[in-house]
């Protein structure tokens, strides 16, 4: 019947579609005639439907993508391609890239766009939407994304640390605004001073929303002609602002991705809008941009100033907290509830506890930065903020332990996936705390807002009463270390801070603390001298 011995064996297994079937005796006349037999069927169409939807042969190295149609199949085979240069990728299980060319063929689809992958297997939407992400920047050139409503920062060569490329700004319904913006966002793509991160143009996207929301409800013609736009718009669009900001009203623009509800106005996020719509129309002022769609001088310095942003210093923990955040079975619930991967979150938590350090500092640290010196157990570590390169501190044995068996653990996730240990170049690369998504290698280290999620639902689950950010454990040390007797001076080498400034906020902390033990002293009649707890801290 022309079929190989895997699709002849589910074809029977299959209930035989179309009832294809060969004469008695087949054998004999193809030896005395050397013709072939002639198939019978009971259905010849259905025989044929099932030979051109059945799944291609099962090999262990290799892909079939028989029966799609062309522009489908040199899709798919762009994807592999793509997907394959890339550093940092997702793993792709084979039967996931199956399914997804079964669903094609069974679908007959022209294109991946054309795929409904609302009734497919979950991870067949993720291998389709990647594939589609890459598709973008060959279907689209980078002045066609402007007219779409949306711009790549991979067209400008640009891609930002745990961000996608596609930045989308057709939610901004005046065409003119988001021609500005996507203007202004080419050029600091373009510029020598591009920014480090994707913040920057979240902002400038965030504030073009609220903008673009706001006078689409209170301009004429919805603010699509911006010769209409006067000074009066401005002020109100600052006066709503404020005013949402004042009550933590819900925004006119922007939602939350997970619950799609609208998020909060808060003064900080005030702050940004009207930081940003200065920034870029002061530069449209300059470049002439103003006066080429038509809007007038005077909404643009009707623009409020973002004003002077209030910096308030986190509080140590109170005692009560401090033991609640560093009692073992808490710490064991931490670990076995929230941390369900076992990435390390409660190693993270533990190691800053000890050392005071910047949660980045310790997520981002690699996997050879524990060493013994003199005996002694070192930590060595990068402090990016103030630009101080693998520091070291001593840290205690118990920590120098726990982030030793850390490191078994990764050593070992890196063995379980590629098959050997891994070579001292790649181990020189690997991080201590490696992310579970997009990393092969183990080189890219988990990020802060995966870690503060976990560890904010792991603090509301214990109902403290109050909502610790892991960042007070740094003023918690330092704040033990006053207590102590050690000087800023000595505060600011510790925690690695670039002036005596950064570290006087403590001092408030310093003073309670001496004015209890003045209190003390008038009251037990001992010398200061002989309270309990004065020893001075060791150089």
């Amino acid at each position: 019947m022309g079929l190989c011995a895997f699709h002849a064996s589910r074809y029977y297994h299959e209930g035989r579609p179309g009832g294809a079937r060969l004469p008695a005796g087949w054998a004999r006349a193809l030896r005395s005639t050397n013709r072939p037999a002639a198939v019978h069927y009971d259905d010849e169409g259905l025989f044929r439907r099932w030979c051109a939807t059945s799944d291609a042969a099962y090999r262990v190295d290799a892909l079939s993508l028989a029966g799609l149609r062309p522009l489908a199949k040199a899709e798919i085979q762009w994807g592999l391609h793509v997907h394959a240069q890339q550093a940092q990728r997702s793993t792709w299980q084979l039967i996931w890239l199956r399914r997804l060319i079964r669903e094609c063929r069974l679908s007959d689809v022209e294109c991946l766009a054309d795929l409904d992958l609302s009734t497919t297997y979950r991870a067949i939407g993720m291998v389709s939407n990647e594939i589609q992400r890459e598709l973008r920047l060959v279907y689209y050139t980078r002045a066609d994304t402007r007219a779409a409503g949306f711009l790549e920062t991979d067209h400008f060569g640009r891609r930002f640390h745990g961000a996608l490329s596609h930045i989308d700004l057709i939610g901004i319904a005046q065409r003119w605004l988001r021609d500005q913006l996507w203007d202004h966002m080419a050029d600091h793509l373009e510029g020598p001073h591009c920014p480090r991160s994707r913040g920057p143009f979240d902002a400038m996207r965030r504030a073009c929303l609220e903008l673009g929301a706001f006078i689409a409800l209170d301009a004429p013609h919805g603010g699509h002609d911006p010769t209409l736009l006067t000074a009066e718009h401005a002020q109100r669009f600052a006066a709503d602002q404020r005013h949402r900001a004042q009550h933590q009203l819900p925004s006119l623009a922007l939602s939350n991705s997970q619950t799609n509800k609208p998020t909060v106005v808060s003064d900080s996020t005030t702050r940004i809008v009207f930081m940003t719509l200065r920034r870029m129309f002061h530069t449209m002022l300059t470049s002439g941009s103003t006066d080429r769609v038509g809007l007038d001088r005077s909404f643009v310095t009707a623009l409020p100033r973002p004003g002077r942003e209030i910096k308030t210093s986190r509080n140590p923990f109170t005692d009560d907290v401090a033991q609640a955040l560093a009692d073992q079975r808490n710490l064991d619930r931490f670990a076995e509830i929230h941390d369900t991967a076992d990435s390390g979150l409660c190693d993270i938590w533990v190691a800053l506890v000890y050392t005071g350090r910047r949660c980045q500092e310790i997520i981002g640290l690699r996997l050879d930065c524990l060493g013994r010196y003199g005996g002694l157990p070192m930590l060595w570590h990068d402090q990016t903020k103030v630009g101080n390169y693998n520091e070291s501190i001593r840290i205690p044995e118990a920590l120098y332990l726990r982030l030793d068996q850390r490191r078994a653990k990764t050593l070992q996730r890196f063995q379980n996936r590629h098959g050997r240990p891994p070579t001292a170049t790649e181990r020189t690369a690997m991080a201590l705390f490696p992310s579970t998504v997009r990393n092969p290698h183990l080189t890219r280290s988990l990020s802060y807002g995966h870690f503060n999620h976990h560890f904010r639902d792991w603090v509301n689950s214990l109902d403290l009463g109050e909502h610790p950010v892991p960042h007070q454990a740094r003023h918690t040390l330092a704040t033990g270390l006053l207590r102590h007797g050690a000087t800023l001076t000595h505060i600011r080498r510790y925690l690695g801070q670039v002036s005596d400034r950064m570290a006087e906020h403590y001092t408030n902390s310093q003073e309670l603390h001496q004015t209890g033990e003045m209190l003390q002293v008038a009251t037990s009649g001992r010398r200061l001298g002989e309270l309990p707890g004065r020893s001075v801290l060791a150089a």
